[in-house]
């Protein structure tokens, strides 16, 4: 796997968090499913993707994108939980998204096609059998660092985070990862 950060072969910048959070396109869709579950799973994953020594950078976009695919279900007025679970294909709409939304920013394409890869995998819970032996180490991080956040009947989506403070958080998120790869680098 290539990862890419700050010096990218093609000399572009790294695409960060702030800059995927701000798009307009991720603003639609975290919405939907949540801002402060995802910014949330996006601490997590980088916290495991340091202990498990996988790319940061990849984990935490990853995480921040994975539920970008998610669809409300209504009946009657009410969230309907249990329709959602049963029509749910949230990972495929959201892996989609999210590598057009990155291809969009400039992300390397190798890059897009990884953070999309585990959206796409961070659940089965829209496949007729479990995936937990075949995911890369990337793609455990994000479902693990979701599952870290999950609440009954879906309920971590309805956590409120304004769009100010998922950007400070967010920014220490990249600063944190600059660091790391800065003392990697280093050392």
């Amino acid at each position: 796997m290539v990862y890419f950060f700050e010096k990218r072969g093609d000399g572009m910048p790294r695409v960060t968090l702030v800059d995927v959070f701000k798009h307009r396109i991720t603003q639609k869709y975290l919405r939907r499913s949540g801002i402060h579950h995802a910014v949330t799973v996006a601490g997590h994953a980088f916290k495991l993707a340091v202990k498990k020594g996988v790319s940061p950078d990849l984990a935490a976009k990853a995480a921040l994108l994975h539920d970008m695919g998610h669809y409300e279900w209504y009946k009657d007025g009410k969230w309907d939980y249990e329709e959602y679970r049963k029509h749910d294909i949230h990972a495929i709409k959201g892996a989609e998204r999210a590598h057009k939304l990155l291809i969009r920013l400039g992300e390397d394409r190798l890059v897009a096609k990884e953070v999309s890869l585990a959206v796409l995998l961070h659940t089965d819970s829209y496949l007729p059998f479990s995936l937990s032996e075949q995911r890369t180490l990337l793609q455990e991080v994000v479902e693990e660092a979701d599952r870290m956040d999950e609440q009954p009947h879906g309920l971590h989506h309805y956590n409120v985070m304004t769009p100010s403070d998922a950007v400070k958080r967010l920014n220490r998120l990249d600063q944190k990862i600059t660091d790391y790869y800065e003392n990697r680098f280093e050392g």
